[in-house]
């Protein structure tokens, strides 16, 4: 734009044989420059010139405030004036040059580029600072700027809700399993509905009813059966080709790992916890098989990470679950839990073995003890004699604090039983 150039009005920019006014951007402390321009040209394009120009004799000279940031962005606007409407859009080049353009073009009253600059914008790309810039910009072109404003309009709640239900049939493969190159696309899909949900200094974007709930439902029914899929495959698969079959088992704990993180928000970990119970001991004897002992270490560290979830839902009260379920949850994960931990504890050392967080395992040990001393004395004392019988191979989950509990629960009932304590409040039907 540097250059002169031919105009459709048969004139040249700064052309000072055929000009008959200059202008010029005033700028504090600045050594004006003026432009050689054409009266006919101004008045046509620009209503602010227009008026200027439309009073009486045409002034020599004309002299325009222009904020010192945006004096290039008047000067462009100036040039444009003599391009026909293909070379002007051609010119911008930028959402950030677009952007200049419109504020200049807007205060000028030049109808024609700012209609330009309203089109070229509504069809580019915006990062987020310009998106203000633009939103700032749109607020004070009226009726005018509601294309611009069109994409950075609030979606309706049914619109969110349609968005979210396709992300997570995709998330979860639930129209039909994806090939292995779209695994950063659900990857993505399940990033996007994190954000949907995660309710910082904003809200979440999604409002959970039935319909949402039961395509999540659906989404958890699926993981859980793919990962079925994968472990009864295992022993074919891991044969020919080990890392891929470890893969495949791994990709199905991660996204099943990422559920129970979604769930969590929405308040359906019950859901998780049913799941993950039924499918726990099929999940244990595929991966303790002896053909497996010395591998999927991977898994079986993802497997304790997971299972994690469920028991800290269950063991601060999160899920309310019957005291059977309780015990089978414990019975069954607490003997993998210890072993495997142990025989992780013993590589590490070795950088190919994954690691156990030593705050995780905390907290899992006190989900453990707060979920037994939750159970009937009975089953209380049967997971801890098995614990006890184990304690001096494997110092891990500690359930010290739940056996000195029930000991001294233990030594209470006791001495109720022989004061008759229960029997003087009148609860005949309850004895210890």
């Amino acid at each position: 734009m540097e250059t002169v150039k031919e105009a459709v009005h048969g004139c040249k920019f700064a052309d000072e044989t055929t000009s008959d006014v200059r202008v010029c951007f005033k700028r504090a402390d600045e050594q004006p420059e003026w432009f050689p321009c054409h009266s006919s040209v101004l008045s046509g394009s620009s209503k602010y010139f227009a008026d200027l120009l439309g009073q009486g004799d045409i002034p020599s000279s004309i002299e325009v405030e222009c904020p010192r940031a945006e004096y290039g962005s008047y000067v462009k606007v100036l040039k444009l004036l003599y391009l026909p409407s293909e070379s002007i859009l051609e010119s911008f080049g930028s959402v950030k040059s677009a952007v200049g353009v419109l504020r200049a073009s807007t205060t000028l009253r030049c109808e024609h580029i700012t209609r330009l600059c309203i089109e070229y914008l509504e069809s580019a790309s915006w990062d987020e600072k310009e998106e203000e810039e633009i939103l700032e910009a749109a607020r004070s072109l009226g009726s005018e700027g509601v294309p611009l404003l069109a994409r950075l309009q609030a979606p309706s709640t049914d619109t969110v809700k349609n968005v979210f239900v396709s992300a997570m049939r995709f998330a979860t493969s639930l129209e039909s399993p994806f090939p292995p190159f779209l695994g950063d696309l659900t990857t993505s899909a399940q990033e996007q509905i994190d954000f949907m949900l995660h309710e910082g200094d904003d809200p979440a974007l999604v409002t959970m009813d039935e319909d949402v709930r039961s395509v999540v439902r659906e989404g958890l029914t699926k993981l859980l059966s793919t990962l079925r899929a994968g472990l009864d495959l295992l022993a074919s698969e891991f044969d020919e080709l080990p890392e891929q079959a470890e893969q495949r088992i791994m990709r199905s704990l991660v996204d099943i790992d990422w559920m129970a993180t979604v769930l969590t928000k929405i308040e359906m970990m019950n859901e998780f916890v049913s799941g993950w119970s039924e499918i726990s001991c099929l999940v244990i004897s595929v991966v303790q098989d002896k053909k497996y002992s010395s591998g999927l270490w991977a898994v079986k560290a993802k497997l304790i990470e997971v299972t994690g979830k469920a028991l800290d839902a269950v063991g601060y009260g999160s899920v309310i679950i019957p005291s059977t379920s309780r015990v089978h949850l414990l019975k069954t994960w607490i003997p993998y839990i210890r072993t495997t931990k142990h025989l992780l504890d013993g590589k590490t050392e070795d950088e190919a073995f994954p690691q156990m967080d030593a705050d995780f395992c905390q907290n899992i040990e006190s989900a453990m003890v707060s979920m037994v001393l939750a159970l009937p004395s009975s089953d209380q004392s049967d997971i801890l004699s098995e614990w006890m019988m184990n304690a001096d191979q494997f110092r891990y989950p500690d359930l010290t604090e739940a056996f000195e509990m029930w000991c001294y629960r233990s030594k209470t009932a006791i001495r109720r039983l022989k004061g008759g304590g229960l029997n003087k409040a009148r609860n005949p039907t309850i004895s210890l």
